[in-house]
């Protein structure tokens, strides 16, 4: 089974980087707790947007996640500054990987 990535991109509403950053405490035990989760990595660029990149296990288990996510977690700290209008999510199997 190949390894799926789950790509979202976003701008906050409120707050900024490092208060984004520190709010995520629940989303991160949320994801280390669904099948499939292999690793998540948050990027702030230097337009103050976000890139949250999270691997998983296949791409069933990235979708049921993502489905979830917007049902238990909609009203988490970290969740509430994400602008949703500007709210981008990808999802995609790899293909290549090189450490």
């Amino acid at each position: 089974m190949q390894q799926a990535l789950e790509l979202v991109t976003f701008r906050l509403v409120r707050g900024a980087g490092q208060q984004f950053v520190d709010a995520n405490v629940a989303i991160n035990g949320w994801l280390k707790r669904q099948p499939g989760f292999v690793s998540r990595h948050l990027a702030e660029r230097d337009d103050g947007s976000f890139l949250d990149i999270v691997f998983w296990q296949s791409h069933e288990a990235a979708l049921a996640a993502s489905g979830k996510m917007m049902e238990e977690m909609a009203q988490d700290e970290a969740m509430t500054m994400i602008d949703p209008m500007g709210l981008e999510m990808n999802h995609a199997t790899i293909r290549l990987s090189v450490d």
